[in-house]
């Protein structure tokens, strides 16, 4: 009898725990998110005027303003050049395709943003590529205590403006400091992850005079441009990516880019065996649930994440750092030198795969070069995956408060 009370037990745990596990994997990121907007985020959109962005101006002719699709979607080559071109072929069709969604109808772009209840100085938040604001759900009710936080949609990015004319880090920067003059007005503090922190310190230089800190959170600085990362021995976000994203482009039978990263993955080829049943599963879940963020019952969802926000992410984005369109125009050691606020660098540690790829956004070489050049810059290192704020919230508020307690100081002074 207390064998059969103990397997009874053991089941039950077991249940409880698949459940759980399930549980989690379907539904943990919107949870964290619900808990933003319970801390008192709210979503907003602000149009910025094209007079705001001189940088596009120069591009305007070679991509006009409207050459997207629907936002989050890349057009299938049916409908690009009587259905015989690719679907990269979408990205030079400009005045022949509808005005973007989320673009502004009369002469102007939108920028999405969540907004928290004003409890300290402003804090603009900068995602990384492939993501929106909502991956900071995690660190927001945390951070919304102490700051009045802003964070927003890159172009090509969640409910801001999709079109490739969009997709540069000037225009970008040009589009956050308008609307930092805007929405925030007085000083504030800035951090971005990723490309994000790519675009943190564009802000940080050329918003000099309201940009009173700034976090780097891992970003791919001398990592950035097509030749550094194709530089031996070879970048994991080229490999697994900026090569898939672009094949992708220069293919028709597959129209969902999830479905394609799923199948050609450098990540999910690690994984032995599995892939092909991640692939499977990817294309069950979006063919059943096609308006949906994309999740998996039976694969943990950090393993997957990367293709959580796709459904509201245009792929073209990810071609301008193939192609190096994204960083043309920007001399790396320039904009870091221009750099004079409080900056603490907040790098994950390098690690190499075991075919010698770099996995870290960029090498310690590099980030060697970033503390040289940023004047008074501290470096805080942490073991982590790439997503600091996510995986380490407490070591992403940590850093953010020294960044604060460095602009105090240098108030002080």
């Amino acid at each position: 009898m207390i064998e059969g009370i103990a397997v009874a037990v053991l089941v039950a745990v077991a249940a409880a725990g698949l459940w759980w596990y399930v549980g989690n994997n379907r539904h943990g990121e919107e949870r964290l998110i619900e808990k933003a907007y319970a801390a008192g985020f709210v979503e907003k959109q602000v149009e910025v005027p094209l007079s705001a962005l001189p940088s596009l101006a120069k591009e305007s002719e070679a991509l006009p303003v409207g050459a997207a699709t629907q936002k989050g979607e890349a057009l299938p080559a049916s409908e690009a050049a009587g259905g015989e071109a690719s679907q990269a072929d979408a990205a030079t069709q400009g005045s022949e395709t509808p005005l973007a969604e989320g673009a502004a109808q009369d002469g102007g772009v939108v920028l999405n943003y969540a907004e928290g209840p004003d409890n300290g100085p402003a804090l603009l938040l900068v995602h990384g590529q492939g993501m929106q604001w909502e991956d900071y759900a995690r660190v927001l009710p945390e951070l919304a205590k102490s700051y009045h936080v802003f964070a927003v949609d890159c172009f090509g990015h969640g409910e801001s403006s999709h079109d490739p004319a969009l997709y540069r880090l000037q225009t970008m920067g040009e589009a956050l400091k308008a609307f930092a003059g805007q929405t925030i007005g007085d000083s504030y503090l800035v951090s971005g992850h990723s490309s994000g922190g790519i675009i943190a310190a564009w802000l940080a230089a050329n918003d000099a005079e309201r940009v009173a800190g700034c976090l780097l959170e891992d970003p791919p600085l001398f990592r950035v441009t097509p030749v550094e990362m194709q530089q031996e021995p070879g970048c994991f976000v080229w490999r697994d990516a900026f090569e898939v994203i672009h094949a992708f482009l220069q293919q028709t039978e597959v129209e969902d880019p999830v479905v394609y990263y799923a199948q050609h993955s450098y990540l999910f080829s690690l994984f032995g065996g599995l892939q092909p049943k991640i692939a499977e599963w990817t294309v069950q879940e979006r063919a059943g649930h096609p308006d949906k963020h994309l999740t998996l019952a039976w694969v943990p969802h950090d393993w997957v994440r990367g293709m959580y926000f796709y459904d509201d992410f245009d792929v073209r984005f990810s071609e301008t750092f193939y192609t190096g369109s994204w960083f043309e125009g920007v001399d790396q050691a320039d904009l870091l030198r221009r750099i004079t606020c409080p900056t603490v660098y907040l790098k994950a540690e390098t690690n190499y795969g075991k075919d010698g790829l770099l996995y870290a956004a960029n090498s310690d070489e590099d980030a060697a070069r970033v503390l040289d050049l940023v004047a008074g810059c501290e470096l805080v290192t942490i073991k982590s995956g790439h997503d600091i704020h996510y995986e380490h919230p407490d070591a992403f508020a940590t850093a953010l408060a020294q960044v604060e307690e460095d602009v105090t100081a240098a108030c002080g002074e």
